[in-house]
């Protein structure tokens, strides 16, 4: 993926911000780390002192912000999650006090305005560069009055330069653009105008229901967009509190476990208090979005990962080469067009795939569907009927999803226990 960092100047304003910021190389401790970041984006001083441990306020209460803005578990301490998130790419603007593109003001007073590119990038072409920089202005005027005109001498409304540093071009004029238009960083992990970078195909790549919402709320709709306009609803970011959350897939990957939901899944660990919400796409490119299954294989150390007749396979977190492969590799019958979950059985060595309110079972050893399948799911599971949506096996317990609930059965006798949330491992 081509580098490169944007600085885009609000000419009105006579304030430039430059995206992405990265740790500083050669730190050689994390709390320089921290230090740095807070000062950045969280207005810490320097009376706060470089004493990270409990009992200095001024610092706690900065980590504790800096945490609330994240979702994190809000300690006050320089904890592993909190130093993770510090390091990764992101925007220069500070996520504290709300941006504005003028003072006392939270927009442009004019709905036309003007864009100048001052200079390139040896990393990309001119017409990549011209090309990336019209898209990202056109993700903000499909959904406002905004109009974006180009002009190649004189001073105009939004000035592009650039340096040699950074990330995806298109994603980091987008979320800059939303800047220099009055937009403050978003807590919501899936929207364009959330502080961290994070991968999302532009060929596909829409603005979140959080980004519309914020956007409209300054300058309105798309006075141009007539009724019945085939435009998709803008996506939303799921909840691991709802309590009609549906879960796509879940998987177990070497202790930790995984919970897919549309473009995210969450990770979820014994030691950690809080399951972490990521995009898929930032972990693997390649994997498509609502994904229909996935499984941990102890036979092969690998996990699988579902969505119509193809399977990509996983070691580690490290997309295994020649995938994706067709189903039928894993012996499935032709006439199965996909499968709605799947969970490998620890004590017998064999996969359950499920497929609406039917399972096969798979061999993983022999590489053999076994005689006398499919059967119905309740024959198997007693006091569970129809689809299942997700499975997975844990601490000697099968968990069965269907809908917003979640079906514990003792693997070895098939006997139910109890019938929960889906939130239940998701510690919310």
């Amino acid at each position: 993926m081509k580098t490169l960092t944007l600085c885009i100047l609000a000419s009105l304003a006579i304030a430039a911000h430059c995206g992405p910021i990265l740790p500083p190389p050669g730190a050689e401790q994390d709390e320089d780390v921290a230090e740095m970041y807070l000062k950045r984006f969280y207005n810490l001083t320097e009376q706060s002192g470089r004493i990270f441990h409990r009992g200095i306020n001024p610092l706690t209460e900065k980590l504790s912000e800096m945490q609330r803005f994240f979702r994190l578990k809000v300690t006050g301490t320089l904890d592993a999650d909190t130093l993770q998130v510090m390091k990764k790419p992101r925007c220069g603007v500070p996520d504290v006090a709300r941006y504005s593109t003028f003072p006392g003001d939270l927009k442009w007073p004019t709905s036309k305005l003007t864009y100048r590119i001052e200079n390139y990038t040896p990393d990309l072409s001119v017409s990549e560069v011209d090309t990336a920089i019209d898209k990202a202005l056109r993700v903000w005027a499909r959904v406002t009055p905004l109009r974006f005109t180009r002009i190649y001498s004189g001073t105009a409304d939004i000035m592009i330069s650039f340096g040699n540093r950074g990330y995806n071009l298109f994603l980091v004029a987008a979320h800059e653009f939303g800047h220099s238009m009055g937009l403050s960083h978003s807590k919501d992990p899936g929207a364009l105008m959330y502080p961290v970078y994070s991968y999302r195909d532009p060929k596909s790549f829409s603005l979140s229901r959080d980004d519309v919402d914020g956007i409209q709320s300054l300058y309105g709709q798309n006075p141009d967009v007539t009724p019945g306009d085939p435009d998709p609803e803008p996506p939303t970011t799921p909840d691991a509190c709802d309590p009609n959350l549906v879960l796509d897939a879940v998987a177990t990957l070497r202790g930790e476990q995984m919970f897919f939901k549309g473009r995210f899944f969450w990770r979820s660990h014994p030691q950690r208090t809080k399951a972490e919400q990521s995009l898929i796409k930032n972990f693997w490119p390649e994997v498509p979005d609502n994904l229909d299954a996935a499984y941990e294989s102890r036979e092969t150390d690998r996990v699988y990962l579902f969505k119509g007749r193809k399977v990509w396979a996983l070691s580690g977190y490290d997309l295994v080469r020649g995938y994706p492969k067709s189903i039928s590799s894993m012996r499935l019958p032709h006439t199965v067009k996909k499968i709605s979950a799947a969970l490998y059985e620890e004590h017998s060595g064999k996969t359950l795939f499920f497929v609406d309110k039917y399972y096969y079972s798979y061999d993983e050893a022999r590489q053999t569907m076994d005689r006398g399948f499919p059967k119905l799911v309740e024959d198997g599971f007693p006091g569970l009927r129809g689809k299942v949506t997700a499975a997975f096996q844990y601490r000697g317990f099968t968990y069965l999803f269907k809908g917003p609930y979640m079906f514990e059965y003792s693997f070895r006798s098939k006997r139910l226990y109890r019938v929960l949330r889906n939130s239940y491992f998701l510690r919310c």
